[in-house]
């Protein structure tokens, strides 16, 4: 074979093995998009889920109870009835079918922190006596298992036949100790708990420690959030400020 038929023939085979060359740049090619594109994906999915993490547990409260169906409206009871009227709602709605029109019934408590005869008790109570929220389509059969429920006296509003439902931040407003009693439960910080006192501005008290212990003073404004009461005690015949804590005083 001759130089120049030897030559030839090489190219030939260059030429058949060319495409197939592009082939596997092409094919290269792709992966690498195709792997770049899986990339974003997973950023996309990471910064989403960084986003959920990042919300606000109140804003994700709030937002819960925005894509609720139903509206929420308030229903009066006689005082101290509020937990047997929410049974009897509940009870009602399910033996009467009602609840695909009635769906949820509560009765916001609230966490208090109480001194009183020199004792500190804490405990839950009902936030608004008198009053359970129902949350429902507004029917005059929904209405009818409502409002003829024992211990209920009637919808709050200026038409108790057709009340108007609450605005939504109000019931934010009305549920926001449902939403502490969850992260509670959950073992999550919460809001302090409301403080109250037996004390009274104006009120004489006995200081039972500290630097003026022993001494007498006039109550002049309490601070039940942070537990103290400024005081007046007399020091050289003026009367002096002074901050001290529940526990620092005593009735006489």
């Amino acid at each position: 074979m001759s130089e120049q038929e030897l030559a030839t023939e090489i190219e030939e085979l260059e030429a058949e093995a060319l495409p197939g060359a592009e082939q596997v740049e092409l094919d290269e090619d792709i992966f690498e998009l195709n792997e770049e594109e899986s990339a974003e994906e997973t950023e996309a999915e990471e910064a989403v889920e960084e986003a959920v993490e990042e919300l606000d547990p109140l804003e994700e409260f709030k937002s819960k109870l925005r894509r609720q169906i139903g509206d929420w409206y308030v229903v009066h009871t006689y005082s101290g009835y509020e937990n047997k009227v929410k049974t009897g709602i509940e009870t009602r709605m399910v033996n009467l079918e009602a609840d695909d029109e009635i769906y949820e019934v509560q009765v916001p408590t609230e966490t208090v922190t109480e001194y009183k005869d020199q004792k500190e008790k804490t405990f839950r109570r009902v936030r608004v006596p008198g009053y359970v929220l129902v949350r429902m389509e507004m029917t005059d059969r929904s209405w009818g298992v409502v409002r003829h429920t024992p211990g209920v006296t009637g919808f709050v509003g200026q038409d108790a036949y057709n009340p108007v439902p609450l605005r939504m931040e109000e019931v934010y407003d009305m549920l926001l100790p449902v939403y502490e009693e969850e992260r509670q439960k959950q073992g999550l910080p919460v809001a302090q708990p409301v403080v109250e006192s037996d004390y009274q501005v104006g009120e004489n008290v006995r200081v039972k420690s500290g630097p003026f212990e022993g001494m007498d003073a006039t109550i002049s404004e309490i601070k039940s959030e942070s537990r103290q009461v400024v005081t007046l005690i007399s020091v050289f015949e003026r009367d002096t400020p002074v901050t001290l804590e529940f526990s620092q005083i005593e009735k006489i």
